[in-house]
C-alpha cells in the first residue's frame, strides 16, 4: 500500500499538463523481501539487504535515475545499499535533518517500527538539530500494533491507538511528530492528518520530483508547519 500511495504523491506532485508529461517511473514491487524490523532486533537471520540490493540492480540495468524504497526502515541499511548499488538512493534520514533544520524546530516526535528505534539511526542524524522525543515502550507496542496488525494486514485502522500515541508525544514536547513509517503514512491519508505531521514518505516522494525538475510550485514550500497542534477528532 505504501508504494501505491508513494507514486500517487509523485504524480499529484508533478507540474503536467498531459500524461505525456508525467514522470517515467518503474515500480518493483516485492513484497517478500525480509522483515526490517525483524531483522534489526534479532528475531530472524533474514538479511533484507541481498534481496533489496538484487532489485536496486535491475532497476539501474533498467536506465533509472534515481531511487526511491518506500520504506523508512530500510534506511537503516542506507549505507550498505548505497555502497552496492550504482544508482543514486534517496537518503530519507538526510530529506528530515535538512527539513527540521531549515524550519528551525527545537522539538520533535518520532512515530516508527522499533526496528528503527533500536537502530538509533534518526536519533543520531538529528541529535545536532532538534530534541527527539519517542514513545514510551507501551506505546510503541501500540504503535507496532497499527503498523502490523492494521496496515501491513490489510485491516481498518485502529485510529484511537495511533492518535493516544501522538498525544503523548505531544505532552512530551513535541511541535511536530515524524510519520517515520510508511505504514504511518498510509494512515496519514486515511485520517487527513494536518501539517504537524511530517509524513516522510511524501517528504520522499517530494524529493524524487524536485530532482527531476518537476516539483509543483506549491509543493515548494512543504511542509508546512504550524505554530500549535490543532486536536484531532477521535
Amino acid at each position: 500500500m505504501a508504494t501505491a500511495l508513494f507514486m500517487k504523491m509523485a504524480v499529484e506532485m508533478t507540474d503536467a499538463k498531459t500524461d505525456q508529461e508525467h514522470i517515467e517511473m518503474i515500480i518493483y514491487n516485492c513484497p517478500q523481501i525480509p522483515d526490517r524490523t525483524g531483522y534489526i532486533l534479532g528475531k530472524t537471520l533474514e538479511d533484507p539487504v541481498p534481496e533489496i540490493v538484487r532489485i536496486g540492480r535491475r532497476l539501474a540495468a533498467e536506465g533509472v535515475g534515481l531511487i526511491a524504497i518506500p520504506c523508512v526502515t530500510a534506511g537503516c541499511f542506507y549505507e550498505r545499499l548505497a555502497g552496492e548499488i550504482e544508482v543514486p538512493i534517496i537518503d530519507i534520514v538526510r530529506e528530515v535533518r535538512d527539513c527540521l533544520s531549515e524550519r528551525k524546530l527545537q522539538c520533535a516526535g518520532l512515530m516508527a517500527t522499533s526496528g528503527t528505534i533500536a537502530s538509533g539511526l534518526f536519533q543520531n542524524a538529528l541529535s545536532s538539530v532538534c530534541r527527539l522525543v519517542l514513545p514510551d515502550p507501551s506505546d510503541q507496542k501500540e504503535l507496532m500494533h497499527v503498523i502490523y496488525d492494521n496496515v501491513k494486514a490489510n485491516k481498518p485502522v485502529e485510529t484511537a491507538r495511533f492518535y493516544k500515541v501522538a498525544e503523548h508525544l505531544r505532552d512530551a514536547g513535541a511541535e511536530v511528530i515524524l510519520l517515520g513509517c510508511t505504514e504511518l503514512s498510509v494512515v496519514s491519508e486515511i485520517c487527513g492528518l494536518g501539517g504537524e505531521y511530517i509524513d516522510l514518505l511524501r517528504l520522499m516522494a517530494k524529493c524524487a520530483v524536485c530532482r527531476c525538475g518537476r516539483l509543483k510550485q506549491e509543493y515548494e514550500s512543504w511542509p508546512f508547519v504550524p505554530g500549535n497542534f490543532r486536536k484531532e477528532r477521535k
